[in-house]
């Protein structure tokens, strides 16, 4: 192809004829009911799933391996590890893309309106599990790599992939296999980017880039009072009941009205505003009534704990926030039960924000809890644990990956993407920093309503196309980025000294070996 032109309009064209058949394959992939969550049952069939896509990667002449999982026990065997490469020429650039091949359960008596395991068009909504989360985005890098070999072009960069079965249910074996494949020699150690599409659009219509995610710690708080269950006719008014001190406990951790956290020091290392990033939120677009709907509060409160779009967000995805999930222990089946609970566990969680370290948090809430605690005076036993944790990923949107990206978008969709972040965790997003100290970027495909995890989930028609449109072209953004493979340096970063070095910046590599 002459140019960028002549190459995206003939590219284009070729994926908007071959649209069925990229359905149809979603089709087949859909029909697989690789669910994580119930091995006994669905193991073989997420063992299926891999193999079939294999199959696909091996058609397409690249090669792919399925690794055994690190974590399978003699009790417990888990899914294969799916890696695949379709290598160009090992001094061109190298993206790796990660993404899952399980699902949640379904059925259709949960309230689906069609069958979860049949893709099912309507509307230009292509309903089906998996269909949006995660088949639909995976696989688009397979009709990638096929559009470019029918049209005679070749592959800008080297494309590497990384597929996993265990996603919805604690990605058992990933971590240590990211690890692993890291070493020197290893599959990931000469990747210069990466790219996840698993997450979504903040609206229906304008799609974005995710440079964000908020971490979290999750707690058990748990207060005993008795040996056993108590009897409340014959007992009550005579003990300290636990219930009444954890519902006490947890009514402290948060103020009502403003969603406030009430932990001492828990904002201390929250990093301020920069006038740069409110610029970015100015530009975002979003709709107040709209999140009212898709939130399901329209109904019955019609509030929010923010009325303008900038605090809204901030408060989704810039600060801390507190949920208080349930209490275990505690009567909460249909009927009447008079029972005093011997012993309630609450279980409550914070996201956190880059610059919040889990484990420090985690003081801070058991500090804060036992001084509550002790000022009720209750004889009763208390014990605080943070059960697990995650810490914050903050990227640039100044990075040339983001920029290769913002540009495909640009030219697909006629628009610049908005730049959001994420009020939840992608704990892989960090895995694959921190092991190979390169770049990584969220890249979403489908839409907000897209109904991941829930009833009729769906991936629209539209947006399958456009997937694929977008990440054809940004591989060709990224083949045109200047300068040496990232991969190839393994440098420390610069200091801020150093970086005033006449020369020493060069525009997407912060490294010694360039001064």
């Amino acid at each position: 192809m002459s140019n960028n032109k002549d190459f995206e309009d003939a590219y284009f064209k070729h994926i908007e004829d071959n649209t069925e058949l990229y359905i149809e394959r979603l089709g087949e992939a859909v029909a697989m009911k690789s669910i994580s969550s119930d091995l006994a049952n669905h193991l073989q069939d997420i063992e299926d799933m891999m193999q079939w896509t294999k199959d696909h990667i091996e058609r397409l002449n690249g090669t792919a391996t399925l690794l055994s999982n690190p974590a399978s026990t003699s009790d417990q065997k888990l899914p294969s590890i799916l890696i695949g490469e379709f290598l160009v020429d090992p001094k061109k650039k190298t993206v790796c893309v990660y993404g899952h091949l399980d699902v949640q359960p379904a059925a259709k008596e949960d309230g689906w309106d069609t069958d979860p395991f049949v893709l099912t068009e309507k509307d230009g909504k292509l309903f089906g599990r998996g269909s949006t989360d995660d088949k639909g985005p995976a696989l688009s890098w397979l009709w990638v790599v096929e559009a470019h070999q029918q049209l005679g072009i070749e592959l800008p960069v080297n494309v590497k992939l990384i597929f996993e079965g265990m996603e919805e249910y604690g990605s058992g074996g990933m971590f240590e296999t990211i690890a692993e494949q890291a070493k020197p020699g290893k599959f990931l150690n000469d990747v210069d980017f990466f790219c996840i599409s698993d997450n979504y659009w903040l609206g229906k219509h304008k799609p974005c880039i995710t440079y964000g995610l908020r971490g979290i710690a999750y707690f058990e708080v748990s207060v005993q009072c008795a040996e056993q269950d108590l009897h409340s006719g014959v007992l009550g008014g005579t003990v300290h009941e636990a219930m009444t001190d954890l519902v006490y406990l947890m009514a402290s951790l948060i103020e009502p009205g403003t969603g406030k956290i009430l932990i001492d020091g828990i904002m201390d290392t929250v990093a301020p505003v920069t006038k740069e990033e409110l610029k970015l939120y100015d530009a975002i677009e979003f709709d107040l009534e709209e999140y009212k709907e898709d939130c399901k509060v329209r109904s019955v409160s019609d509030k929010l704990l923010n009325n303008d779009k900038t605090s809204l967000l901030m408060g989704r995805w810039r600060y801390p926030s507190l949920s208080i999930h349930g209490i275990e222990g505690a009567f909460s089946d249909t009927g009447a039960k008079t029972v005093i609970p011997a012993k309630v566990v609450g279980k409550f969680s914070i996201r956190l924000v880059p610059d919040q370290d889990p484990d420090a948090i985690g003081k801070l809430a058991k500090e804060y809890l036992e001084k509550v605690f002790a000022k009720l005076g209750s004889p009763n036993k208390l014990v605080v644990e943070k059960s697990h944790g995650a810490k914050a990923w903050l990227s640039s949107i100044t990075h040339p990956n983001y920029e290769a990206a913002s540009k495909a978008i640009e030219r697909v969709y006629g628009m610049k993407p908005d730049y959001t972040r994420e009020g939840g965790s992608i704990p892989i997003t960090s895995a694959f920093e921190d092991c190979t100290q390169m770049n990584v970027l969220l890249l979403p495909v489908g839409a907000c309503d897209d109904m991941a995890h829930s009833q009729n989930e769906k991936y629209n028609r539209s947006n399958l196309v456009n997937a694929i449109k977008v990440l054809g072209v940004y591989l060709h953004e990224l083949g045109a980025i200047k300068g040496p493979k990232p991969s190839s340096c393994r440098c420390e970063p610069l200091s801020d000294a150093e970086m005033m070095i006449p020369g020493a910046f060069l525009k997407g590599f912060k490294c010694k070996c360039e001064i």
